[in-house]
């Protein structure tokens, strides 16, 4: 390992490092605009200028590698002063409207300027103006402060994988441009973050509030599945933003667009009352002891059996645990957490979770996808496939329709056929799976959502074992199967079991014991993605934050709280226990979800054991100890799951139509409508045409 001497200071560092890096290792602050620890080095903007003994001249340590023996100076006189002339030169045409820039207060070139920069400017010509470019409905682009930095460039190609965006022209006429085309990547708003000034802004949150008016709060994500880390921004009862938060394990330091932009989709089409359906049939507003009088009145004498409860994508495991305590005082055995209907859960763990880890995607020599769009389904994990494919091209196969997910793949068919072959060793990708040493099967939700879902499990873990990427064959430490999930709620409601108990029904079983009249009462917490139709003459009550389809189909709503309002536990798809926390109120009378059941199960004289959170979530432990152990990832045991059986020749379906508009948040978001049209509505009438 390479022996440098930096500021007197002698240090160790590893082979094929920076002087950059190796600077910040010894504790020594490099200031720097084009260089970002993710992206590929450009070496453009020189303000990470150092003095190296025996240099002509300042070097830029972002693009020079460490050498033994090297002795670097980064505060001597040669270098304070050339940095002040780099940012002279960075701040000749940049304009004088921090005052009114988004940027203004979290600005690394404000931050740079006062540190390193000169009080005054000797430039005194005309200041070059630059037009704005058109980026998409989810960027403000004020380009005459561009610094020609490239990272917005760099990010795009590398990590988002679109070639959208680019740098035309030379010298005084360089401009980044997308030719006026809108970036087209679910990863577009990380575009802001790696921005160094108030070149790219987030455009929905454009002239809305500076960030030390803002209240920070630290919590997860719940669009998907992925459980982005967030820091969730608000100001009084209004959440204003959300900004992604560290994880090296889950999403580094990105989030999708949906996560950072459906947040206005709180403000909109809110349950902030109770609602009771009158004998008109219309749902007027009710008091909380009114609501509660019409369940109590249906739910007496009762038979247990013709009562059931769903839970939806987006509901916490203390939530779902209530609802499933008061179900079984009710002597209800008719529950469900697969929204979607998918044939998981009720045995071994390792059955519907991530297992490889999004982490472990990094580690895999082969990979296979089986009727899943992860591009769309979980677009943090997708990032991660890319940024495998990146570092050392592995094999990619894809079995189900076939999308750009941003890296190349090798079609293998549309059915699960195609997938049964492969468990029986034919075809030539199974060999290339047989010869990886960390070989990667991918399982959709939606492909498991089927009449034979079971069976795909089956044939999915069969291969698995097959080649080696799972059971006693794969290497040690290493589970290459892995079922992406899709719904932040899913892998936390199997943990604690959230599913039919002895004799109970099931999804399908409940809509067709509605349909029959065998079921009379229904509960839906959060459960909007169902067919309501089917839902037949039974009683429902809708317990969510939004008014979304399962609120219209209602015959009693309880308002609820939705994920920025409540402190909750979920379960990543890779079997990962996070917290989310409360960051603002719920409007008017809606209450957090827990502390509805439980004032209700008082109500019907079935009361709940426990009154506060701390106690909810004691007996979330001891149903499942799992719950105890946050923000890690437990190995699951390898033990057999799936039922084999026949097949069907129906090619795997993509459960998500629109990326942008796939819950009650964000279909209730403007800005995600914005992206529909630009981004999925606008491809289809092309296609049309």
């Amino acid at each position: 390992m390479p022996t440098l001497t930096i500021n007197g200071k002698e240090i160790e560092v590893p082979h094929g490092i920076t002087v950059l890096q190796a600077c910040e290792l010894a504790g020594f602050e490099i200031p720097r605009f084009c260089y970002h620890e993710r992206l590929s080095v450009a070496g453009n903007c020189r303000m990470c200028l150092v003095e190296m003994e025996r240099a002509p001249k300042p070097i830029a340590s972002c693009a020079m590698p460490v050498g033994d023996g090297m002795v670097i100076r980064t505060d001597s006189d040669k270098v304070r002063k050339a940095r002040k002339g780099v940012m002279e030169f960075l701040l000749i045409n940049h304009p004088l409207d921090c005052p009114i820039c988004d940027q203004g207060g979290e600005c690394d070139l404000q931050d740079q300027a006062m540190a390193y920069g000169y009080d005054s400017s000797r430039y005194e010509e005309n200041k070059r103006a630059v037009s704005e470019k058109y980026m998409g409905p989810l960027i403000k682009t004020i380009m005459t402060r561009c610094i020609h930095c490239t990272r917005c460039v760099r990010f795009a190609t590398e990590i988002g994988g679109v070639e959208e965006i680019g740098l035309i022209g030379r010298g005084e006429h360089a401009e980044i441009s997308t030719l006026e085309k809108a970036i087209n990547s679910e990863l577009s708003g990380n575009l802001v973050d790696v921005c160094p000034v108030g070149a790219l802004t987030n455009a929905p949150y454009a002239f809305s509030a500076r960030p030390w008016e803002l209240r920070k709060t630290l919590s997860v994500d719940v669009l998907d599945a992925v459980g982005s880390n967030i820091r969730v921004d608000a100001r009084g009862r209004e959440v204003m933003r959300v900004l992604p938060r560290l994880h090296e394990d889950v999403n580094e330091e990105w989030i999708s667009d949906k996560t950072r932009q459906a947040v206005d989709g709180l403000h909109y089409r809110r349950l902030d009352r109770p609602y009771v359906r009158g004998a008109d049939g219309k749902l007027k507003p009710a008091s909380w002891n009114q609501a509660f009088e019409a369940i109590a009145t249906k739910l007496k004498g009762l038979d247990g059996k013709k009562i059931a409860a769903i839970a939806g994508d987006l509901c916490d495991t203390e939530s779902m645990l209530a609802l499933k305590d008061f179900m079984q005082s009710l002597g209800s055995p008719n529950l469900d957490c697969r929204q979607d209907g998918a044939k998981l859960g009720g045995g071994a763990r390792a059955e519907y979770l991530f297992n490889t880890g999004i982490a472990g995607i990094e580690q895999a020599d082969a990979i296979l996808l089986v009727g899943t769009n992860p591009r769309w389904e979980a677009a943090m994990a997708n990032a991660r496939i890319r940024k495998r494919f990146l570092q050392a091209a592995p094999p990619i196969g894809l079995i189900g329709q076939p999308v750009d997910l941003t890296y190349p793949t090798q079609h293998l068919g549309d059915g699960p056929q195609v997938l049964a072959e492969l468990a029986e060793g034919k075809g030539a990708f199974f060999e290339v799976l047989k010869r990886a040493e960390r070989p990667m099967i991918v399982l959709g939700s939606g492909a498991v959502a089927r009449p034979d879902g079971a069976a795909v499990v089956a044939a999915a873990r069969k291969l698995a074992e097959a080649v080696g990427a799972a059971g006693p064959q794969a290497p040690e430490g290493w589970n290459g199967y892995n079922l992406l999930q899709r719904a932040a709620s899913r892998v936390g409601g199997l943990d604690l079991g959230f599913l039919p108990g002895e004799g109970g029904r099931d999804l399908e079983g409940i809509l067709a014991g509605a349909e029959s009249g065998e079921v009379e009462a229904v509960w839906l917490l959060g459960a909007d993605e169902l067919d309501m139709v089917r839902l037949g003459e039974a009683f429902v009550v809708y317990q969510g934050h939004h008014g979304d389809r399962g609120a219209h189909r209602a015959d009693v709503i309880l308002p609820g709280a939705a994920y920025t309002e409540k402190n909750g536990t979920y379960v990543n798809t890779e079997g990962r226990v996070q917290l989310g926390r409360l960051a603002a109120f719920p409007p008017g009378e809606a209450r957090e979800d827990w502390t509805i059941l439980r004032a209700l199960s008082e109500r019907v004289g079935e009361t709940l054991p426990y009154d506060s959170l701390g106690e909810l979530r004691a007996r979330l432990v001891q149903l499942n100890p799992v719950f105890a152990a946050l923000d890690t990832r437990e190995p699951a045991a390898w033990e057999p799951f799936g039922t084999s059986g026949p097949l069907e020749a129906a090619p795997f379906d993509l459960p998500v139509e629109n990326f942008y508009m796939t819950c009650p948040i964000s279909r209730a978001s403007k800005t995600m409508a914005a992206c529909t049209e630009a981004f999925v509505a606008a491809p289809a009438s092309v296609a049309a045409e």
